[in-house]
């Protein structure tokens, strides 16, 4: 399928550069297919679920994976910045590097201060091991495990979007702004946006009212933010990401698909991950592994009824999986409804509520 249909033009203005305070104060949009849209806000999830639905959330953290280094040849030093975006072992990470043009398979690296020997995680140092296209590369750290986890904290920025870093620096508060009330499990490096919008007052109304409550973890990547430069989606290469649906949320998720209940995706990270541990048998399954799973209009969802999930970029991945969700059509006019009556878009921006066009 040709990519130019996932285009859009969206005003510089609609990008959010902050998030709204209170989260759960953000603007929902409501999107049945064949119906007229609602216009909403978050906290009316209260009115639009139903006892007996459950809300799958991922309960990634994000990881402050933007690291400002040195490049260390012979005695020429060089600063550069670099954004992890994929753990391979203790010791090592991908990671895209800018300005990533000269560096070379044994260049030094030296992240923080290395004058400062008061702290052992004063200076962090690694080595380019290879380089590859599109200014990726594979550290080697000095340290690795938790030792190598904890000077990433100490050393690191959060990674904000390129939409919102190239408009404005990172700010303190990007620290809480950009992790969910329910991040658990440390490895993202960007976060699942769509979760941003719960407050933690929010979520236990929607358990009081009986609406259930699970978690599964998917690390979002930075290639989450990479743009299709294929004309088709034919010819797109996903990329990989780690994730886990637990026996116990298996089971949990089927029991109230049984009762009738509906299951909501709280992002597409959720539902990618879903639909990945179903993709095998057709049936939800646990699962633990990489998942490249590319969702385009043609896709046989399995698992996820509706989807709540943020605002994408024209030509994305992620704008795919909308149309794919709800129908092209469908979210072609959704979001030129979004932007002639003012929501805000991308990561910190608003949200939408989606039902899928095949649903019964």
């Amino acid at each position: 399928m040709k990519v130019e249909h996932f285009d859009f033009t969206l005003p510089e203005e609609r990008i959010a550069l902050h998030p709204a305070d209170p989260r759960d104060s953000a603007r929902l949009l409501v999107v049945r297919p064949g119906a007229p849209f609602e216009d909403r806000i978050v906290t009316d999830l209260i009115d639009l679920l139903h006892p007996g639905d459950v809300l799958v959330l991922n309960d990634t953290r994000v990881i402050p994976a933007e690291l400002q280094g040195t490049r260390t040849r012979g005695t020429y030093r060089a600063a550069l910045s670099f954004n992890l975006h994929k753990r391979i072992d203790p010791s090592r990470w991908a990671a895209f590097a800018r300005p990533a043009k000269r560096l070379k398979p044994g260049d030094r690296l030296v992240f923080g201060d290395a004058t400062d020997r008061a702290c052992a995680l004063s200076e962090l140092a690694a080595e380019i091991e290879r380089t590859g296209a599109a200014g990726e590369v594979i550290l080697k750290f000095a340290l690795s495990g938790a030792y190598l986890d904890e000077a990433i904290k100490a050393h690191g920025a959060m990674p904000l979007p390129p939409y919102i870093g190239l408009r404005r620096g990172v700010e303190a508060r990007d620290r809480t702004d950009y992790q969910t009330v329910y991040a658990r499990e440390d490895g993202a490096v960007a976060a699942p946006t769509a979760g941003l919008h719960f407050t933690k007052s929010l979520l236990d109304r929607l358990r009081d009212m009986g609406v259930g409550v699970e978690t599964v973890t998917l690390h979002v990547g930075a290639g989450t933010f990479l743009p299709v430069k294929a004309e088709d989606t034919d010819d797109h290469r996903m990329h990989a990401e780690w994730g886990e649906v637990s026996p116990e949320a298996v089971a949990r998720i089927h029991a109230a698909k049984r009762a009738g209940g509906r299951v909501v995706a709280v992002g597409t990270t959720s539902l990618r991950l879903l639909e990945s541990a179903a993709r095998a048998t057709g049936e939800l399954r646990p699962f633990a592994g990489d998942t490249d799973i590319f969702i385009t209009p043609g896709f046989r969802f399995r698992v996820v009824d509706v989807l709540m999930t943020n605002f994408h970029l024209p030509r994305s991945t992620l704008m795919m999986l909308v149309s794919a969700f709800s129908g092209l059509a469908t979210m072609k006019a959704a979001y030129a409804h979004a932007i002639d009556t003012q929501y805000r878009f991308y990561s910190y921006g608003d949200a939408s509520l989606l039902y899928r066009e095949d649903a019964e």
